[in-house]
């Protein structure tokens, strides 16, 4: 039925003229606020607004070039935040009738001229990139004439349109979780090489801290090699090799589920009870986090929901058609989920 919706079905649900709800909706005669909110809320509930934006769209966004890393295309078990993005992208790009061509690099970094060739030959209206902020790369893109964002990545520059979920509130928001319960030593697993958006969540941390009236906790920071589980599993060894107290943590908060699932495991291993005895918290919501013994909590990031943002984001830069439009940044908001892996800390 919501595809039939038409503006008739509008003016009846809301009790007005089909005159009356057309000036409503183009703005084209005053009316009153009541009668205006009366016929808004009616094609909104009907669904009738989405169907005129999603016609609108269609003809101002027909094919899109989607880069990608060499790390972030293998489809498996420890690139689920990266699969789950494109496939919300995927969705979306085919619920709106728009072409979708794949430029995946050859190497773990994405050339900018590898990008400007492929979409001058497919005659692309815009770029998306996912997972790549690296200065040199952003700038040689804000110097194209397409519209490009930034998919789960930053432009501190703010030369390009980004989309990300809420990195540094939500791990302000996790951190500040722990500290309610009563943690005061709290490990942050982290990798060096993380993008923008992984130092972020760092920069949240310690936000957490110094928000609570406590000292920036510089020497709680665990850097790991990599994102990988096997990664975090060996960081967290090596820290009790250093210091069998793990430095005197509580609480362990991971910048990546990948990460908790490798501390879980070096927990275990090592003989230390989860919550008992340490609590993890992790970061994305992958769904294996579901699984583990015990069920992990996180931060959920709204992955799923991503690339449609990011679309929306392109639509209204190409609608506007305006070269001096300012870059937007969007961050969608993130959630704590609550199982089996957090309690306050032992007397």
């Amino acid at each position: 039925m919501k595809g039939k919706v038409g503006l008739k079905d509008v003016a009846e649900a809301a009790g007005v003229s089909l005159s009356t709800a057309s000036h409503a909706l183009n703005g084209t005669a005053p009316l009153t606020q009541d009668v205006r909110d009366r016929i808004l809320t009616a094609a909104r509930q009907l669904g009738y607004l989405e169907k005129r934006r999603s016609k609108a769209t269609i003809a101002s966004l027909r094919s899109l070039l989607l880069a990608v890393n060499h790390d972030a295309a293998p489809r498996s078990d420890i690139n689920l935040v990266s699969w789950t993005i494109l496939n919300g992208l995927r969705q979306e790009c085919e619920r709106r009738a728009i072409r979708l061509v794949p430029l995946v690099s050859e190497t773990t970094r994405i050339d900018a001229q590898d990008i400007k060739r492929l979409a001058k030959a497919e005659n692309v209206d815009a770029i998306v990139v996912l997972n790549e902020d690296r200065p040199e790369l952003t700038r040689a893109l804000a110097q194209l004439a397409l519209p490009v964002v930034l998919l789960n990545g930053e432009d501190p520059s703010m030369k390009l349109d980004t989309v990300t979920g809420e990195n540094r509130f939500g791990a302000r928001a996790a951190t500040e979780h722990l500290l309610s319960l009563g943690h005061r030593r709290i490990l942050h697993l982290t990798w060096g090489a993380g993008r923008t958006t992984i130092r972020r969540r760092q920069d949240g941390f310690i936000d957490a801290h110094l928000l609570a009236g406590l000292a920036a906790p510089l020497d709680m920071i665990v850097e790991a090699e990599g994102f990988e589980p096997m990664a975090g599993e060996k960081a967290i060894r090596a820290v009790f090799a250093e210091d069998r107290s793990l430095r005197g943590a509580t609480a362990i908060f991971c910048a990546a589920d990948n990460l908790a699932f490798g501390c879980l495991k070096a927990l275990k291993d090592l003989g230390i009870r989860v919550p008992e005895d340490m609590s993890v918290l992790g970061f994305d919501d992958i769904m294996p986090g579901e699984f583990t013994v015990p069920p992990l909590s996180t931060m959920h990031l709204p992955t799923e929901r991503l690339g449609a943002a990011a679309l929306d984001m392109i639509e209204q830069r190409l609608i506007a058609n305006d070269p001096l439009r300012p870059a937007h940044r969007l961050e969608l908001g993130c959630r704590m989920v609550i199982r089996g892996s957090l309690s306050s800390p032992r007397a």
